[in-house]
């Protein structure tokens, strides 16, 4: 089952999809500090699709994807400037669908939100 949650992994400087990069879900706290929602590692289409686990109510709010990049340059033999990337958005509707995806390069990264 697809999370209400999910993202995306292209690895732009190779020009393909960017398996294995694990990856966190959070949820910022109402006073403060993140709660863990859920992991995972992107598959062989760089998608990771079951984040928030299930059951788990969406909840409107701000929320965080931790990308391990280092993790995935180093499988790569490579290295890369940023050693994570943290994208945190915002769910304003408890009924849509929020995929976020993240372009990646080893110098430099772009994410937005996708359908």
């Amino acid at each position: 089952m697809k999370s209400p949650i999910t993202t995306h992994v292209l690895d732009v400087g190779r020009g393909r999809p960017a398996a294995g990069v694990p990856v966190k879900l959070e949820r910022l706290l109402p006073h403060g500090g993140w709660e863990p929602l859920g992991q995972g590692e992107t598959d062989q289409d760089g998608r990771a699709s079951r984040l928030l686990p299930a059951g788990y109510p969406l909840e409107k709010g701000s929320y965080r994807l931790l990308f391990d990049t280092a993790a995935y340059w180093s499988a790569l033999k490579s290295r890369g400037f940023y050693p994570s990337v943290a994208v945190v958005f915002l769910v304003e509707s408890e009924s849509e669908h929020y995929h976020v995806p993240l372009l990646l390069s080893p110098f430099g990264y772009s994410t937005y939100r996708g359908s």
